[in-house]
Formats: C-alpha cells, structure tokens, sequence
C-alpha cells in the first residue's frame, strides 16, 4: 500500500485523525461479533459442557453429549437473532439517534450473554444464543452506517471495512480463550469464554458515552446546530467554520432529496431500479455463505477431534 493512502487531500479542512480515530474505535464493536460466532465452536466440543448440558444423547466417542438437532439450534438460534436485529435496526437508529442505538444494542448483547453465563441447562443457553444475535445484528447494522456518517469521504471506505477486520480479530480472540479453558473440569471452562464477552460490550458502550452522535442523525431532526458542533468536533475545527457549513449543507441537501422522493417501504428494495443492486449485494453475501466458511467457524474442532 502507497505511504500516501492516508494522507488527508489539501482541499480537506480541519484534522482527520479524529474521525479516522472514532471509526477504527467503533469498529471494535465487530470483535463482539467475531469472537461470539468463534467461541461457541470450542465450547460445543468441551467435554464438561457436554456432560451438563447433556439430555441424554451419547456421541460416536460414547461420551455424553447434545444431540446433533441440538447442537445445530445452538448455532443457528444465533442466526435468527441476527436477522432480526439487522431488520430492525433502521427503525432503532432513526429513532434514537445511531450512538444511543449502539448503546442499548450492546445492552441486548449483554442481556444475551448473561443467559449464558449462567445457563446449565439448553433452554437458557438458547434464550441467551438468541439474544445475544440479537444484539450483534443490531450493532452489525449499526457499525457501518455510525462510521460512514461521520468518517471523512476520502477515507471512509477503509474505516467501514475495518469493521471486518474487527470481526476476525474477534475469531482470533475466542480460539484463543477456549484454548485456554478447554480442560477444565468446572463450569468456568464455558462461562470464562462466554463471560469475556462483557469486557468488549463495556469498551464499546463507554466509548460511545463519549463520541458524539452523527451530524446526518441531528440534520434529520432538524438539529442544525448540534449537527455543526458535532461536525466541527469530529473534524476538530470551529462549528461556523465554512467547511463545516458547506459539508452540512451537503449533507441536508442529501437528506432533503431523499425526503422529497417520499416514503419507500422493504418491498421497494425488490423494484426496480434497486433492484440490480439488490441482488448484487445479495448475491455478494450469499455466495460469501455458500463457500462454507461458517461451517468452519462453526463445526471445525468437532469434526477434527472425532
């Protein structure tokens, strides 16, 4: 990569290291995420989880165990939360703004992995499966578009997608917590890597108690002046300085056009002309899915340790 990458263009006004600052921060919240799908890999073949949470089912090994309809509600129950978070996250962060959205959906994560904690039977490991995908759909949702609102143009593509770097360090970070409990014979061979989590929702939510909300979020309720000060914060310049009036005025123009096009329900993102986009976008993902990285994420030490 060019030493000029980062290098903020000369017409740019203010400092940028701020936003670049509190995009890569926010990223963080994709460990949440990355360690969650990474962690429970490990714990499904720990032998003393598999004795507790046992209701009966013997495994290939003649070991206590889940049955495999279990062991496949524990991964996917996570799936469902996260659909539903994703969902309902526009309505959730046009609502209360995109930094308290971040705040209470770490909140429902944490709800999630206290389930968890706790749990020594499989209906309250599945309530706090779900709960916690319901909150890392929200935060995935939230993420990018907290970051793209308030990262400079010239480099917001790389913050965004240092949201997924954020994700695989997660991964990272749960292989190796798991590694480390795997042999205990107590429940803190689960609950250590589970209740980890609490520390990475704790980051972020005291992080975001100190960033500001999005000047596009204050421009849409109409908050023009608190849009200026957190803009002029986020560039670390004078809020009626003329950069910080003509990037507002870019961003109202924005807003008021997508006003006057009127109100779009869900169905319209399957009308054309979104309709392309659409599917190129779904198309991304789902081939993403279908090559079978989540298998591994979700199966491998299973598989590998029959």
């Amino acid at each position: 990569m060019s030493r000029f990458a980062f290098k903020k263009p000369e017409e740019e006004a203010g400092k940028a290291w701020p936003a670049i600052a509190i995009g890569f921060f926010v990223a963080f919240g994709g460990v949440l995420f990355g360690y969650d799908t990474g962690t429970i890999s490990g714990i499904l073949a720990m032998d003393y989880w598999q004795n507790l949470f046992s209701t009966g089912y013997v495994n290939t090994k003649g070991h206590a165990d889940v049955s495999p309809s279990q062991s496949s509600a524990i991964v996917s129950i996570l799936s469902a939360g996260t659909f539903f978070g994703a969902l309902g996250s526009p309505m959730f962060a046009d609502t209360i703004g995109r930094r308290w959205a971040l705040i209470a959906s770490s909140w429902v994560f944490i709800l999630g992995v206290i389930l968890q904690t706790v749990a020594t039977a499989l209906p309250l490991f599945l309530a706090g499966r779900f709960f916690a995908g319901l909150g890392v759909g929200l935060i995935s949702a939230l993420i990018p578009l907290y970051q793209s609102e308030t990262a400079p143009r010239w480099i917001r593509g790389a913050i965004v997608g240092a949201y997924q770097f954020a994700i695989t360090i997660g991964l990272l970070l749960a292989a190796i917590v798991n590694y480390a409990t795997q042999y205990r014979q107590d429940t803190g061979s689960y609950r250590i890597p589970i209740a980890v989590q609490f520390a990475w929702a704790i980051i972020l939510i005291i992080g975001m108690f100190m960033l500001p909300e999005t000047p596009r979020f204050l421009i849409k309720k109409g908050l023009h002046d608190k849009a200026a000060l957190s803009l002029g914060r986020l560039r670390r310049i004078d809020a009626n300085h003329n950069a910080i009036q003509e990037e507002l005025h870019e961003i109202e123009a924005s807003h008021n056009y997508e006003m006057s096009i009127g109100k779009a329900s869900y169905l319209d993102c399957f009308r054309r002309p979104i309709l392309k986009r659409q599917l190129t976008g779904v198309g991304i993902q789902a081939f993403q899915q279908l090559s079978g990285v989540n298998f591994i994420f979700y199966y491998f030490i299973q598989f590998t340790s029959v």
